[in-house]
């Protein structure tokens, strides 16, 4: 007998999937998140019942479409917002360049298909402030809003949401900039993230507040015309988490997106984290679902029982609809590489191959390394979405210098890395574990008390080593443990207890989360040579 459950499970997008932003066309559901410096940037998915998605594409999937050779670790492709109208999706993004401090720019890409192509940026010029969005009213107009900076400064953090209305055909302002929604009204830090929604004859403004971690939150306010003066809510916030443990299994819940089904009912879409010891996570900032409810007095609370995320959420009334499950194991086999897969930054000229050898990932050697800024490593990789995972490759890498390396990068950052890889140093190959760990720009280091550079944690000769090489790392969410092999079964132990926390969101700062992945360098001397990677596998295991 088949039990049917009735609940589902989140976060429904695992692993670094933050800012989600969504949308309904007739009884289908697009989602997009951010991205920052990863490309191909902004992924966009589909469902039919709000649980089970699909990845289609990415909004920013040809290199010149942006220009990331200034956007560092964690700038890049901030929260996208994603629309539909008459027949065309949008994307409003935030561009971020050369600091945070610096100004932002604004752009809209369309498609006709949401799995793309899609256009190049149209700059909103003018349009400063972050987390940019589009709204389409009944009568034809089109409007900007956005947050600022106040000027007034009267308090840190002092932001606001201003609105502006676009040509429709332009995309540029048109009339006058109207704030909506001043911090110092409801002494809030951080506004960001704004919706606007209409229903029954109002207009109602979402926003996130307290910034993106511990103090994160999800306010409402409504207005009768849409730049007039809102009314902010009573019962704000009507999300957050930031009265509860840092340790409580669901955080820094925010920035969110709701929706109508075709049935009537309503959902949010918003980020959280799932810490573990430390209030750390590797896994970033994910997308998490839950049902929202109209009350009597006209506003929005979480409809179950406490008002808080949970794991476990009832399931919408939609049709169950699955997709195909991608197969953990990536034989490089297709003349493409598979939607998981990120560069960091996009590439000036391509540094793999999948033709080159029938079946296997080539990665030809650079000089740059992961830990120089504003490049492209030869690194190809995907986000760590579980704190209980394995992943393993089998690579064939033959140093021609001593100065080469292949093998697997655990990423936070370019200055918080593992590097898990095959050296050689006088003819004798030597598989070595290395660590970057610099200080960060938003945490003073609290967490690990020194400041580290390519230190070297350990080398373990080869000998008869002919090439090939497994290389395996487990998650055991604390930890990591390595092991290697010349046999695909093989699991001889390399290190264990390795510091998962060098990964996590909380020591390194920035807004990203950890990702893993095969990666190659001849460390700033010129070569010519390549690694060769016949498959790599991720499966999730129970802690």
């Amino acid at each position: 007998m088949t039990i049917m459950k009735n609940t589902f499970t989140n976060p429904i997008l695992k692993g670094f999937y933050p800012d989600p932003s969504i949308c309904r066309v007739g009884e289908d559901y697009y989602l997009a998140t951010s991205s920052f410096d990863y490309f191909p940037g902004i992924p966009i998915f589909h469902s039919r019942d709000l649980v089970h998605w699909e990845q289609l594409g990415h909004a920013i999937h040809r290199p010149e479409q942006l220009d990331y050779s200034k956007a560092a670790f964690s700038e890049g492709a901030w929260a996208p917002s994603l629309r539909y109208h008459n027949g065309v999706f949008y994307i409003i993004n935030t561009f971020v360049t050369e600091g945070r401090e610096a100004e932002r720019m604004n752009y809209i890409v369309t498609a006709a298909d949401p799995a793309g192509p899609w256009s190049d940026p149209i700059v909103v010029k003018g349009a400063d402030g972050i987390d940019s969005s589009l709204f389409f009213d009944d009568d034809g107009s089109v409007w900007y809003c956005g947050n600022y900076i106040s000027k007034e400064k009267l308090y840190p953090s002092h932001h606001g949401i201003y609105l502006c209305e676009l040509d429709p055909e332009t995309f540029q302002f048109k009339g006058e900039r109207k704030i909506i929604w001043d911090g110092k009204w409801s002494h809030a830090k951080y506004i960001e993230a704004p919706h606007i929604y209409k229903m029954n004859g109002m207009y109602y403004l979402i926003v996130a507040e307290g910034g993106t971690f511990f103090n994160h939150c999800v306010m409402m306010a409504r207005c009768k015309t849409i730049d007039g003066n809102y009314e902010i809510c009573p019962r704000n916030p009507i999300v957050s988490h930031r009265h509860l443990s840092l340790m409580h299994p669901i955080s820094v819940t925010g920035h969110a997106d709701i929706v109508e089904t075709q049935n009537g009912e309503w959902w949010m879409v918003l980020l959280g984290v799932r810490p573990y010891t430390g209030v750390q996570f590797n896994t970033g900032r994910e997308t998490f679902l839950v049902p929202i409810v109209w009350e009597e007095d006209g506003w929005p609370r979480i409809d179950n029982d406490d008002g808080i995320v949970h794991f476990e959420e009832r399931l919408p009334n939609l049709p169950t609809t699955y997709y195909p499950v991608s197969c953990p194991n990536d034989q490089f086999e297709s003349e493409t590489l598979g939607l998981q897969w990120n560069m960091i930054r996009p590439a000036k000229t391509s540094f793999y191959s999948l033709s080159e050898r029938k079946g296997w990932l080539r990665l030809f050697m650079q000089e740059k390394t992961l830990a120089d800024n504003y490049c492209t490593p030869s690194f190809l990789g995907r986000r760590q979405q579980d704190q209980y995972f394995a992943a393993g490759t089998a690579m064939e890498f033959h140093p021609a210098s001593d100065r080469e390396e292949a093998g697997i990068a655990m990423v936070q950052s370019n200055e918080f890395h593992y590097l898990y890889t095959v050296q050689a140093e006088g003819g004798q190959a030597y598989l070595t574990l290395s660590k970057n760990f610099n200080q960060a720009e938003f945490f003073d280091n609290q967490y690990l008390g020194v400041d580290l550079k390519k230190d070297e944690i350990k080398r373990l000769p080869l000998p008869g080593y002919q090439g090939k090489i497994y290389l395996w790392v487990q998650n055991e969410c604390e930890t990591y443990s390595l092991y290697y092999g010349f046999e695909e079964s093989q699991r001889l132990p390399f290190l264990s207890g390795l510091d998962a926390s060098l990964l996590s969101s909380n020591v390194a700062g920035g807004f990203v989360g950890a990702y893993l992945g095969m990666y190659c360098s001849s460390n700033h001397a010129p070569s010519d040579n390549y690694a060769d990677f016949d498959w790599f596998q991720y499966y999730p295991f129970e802690g």
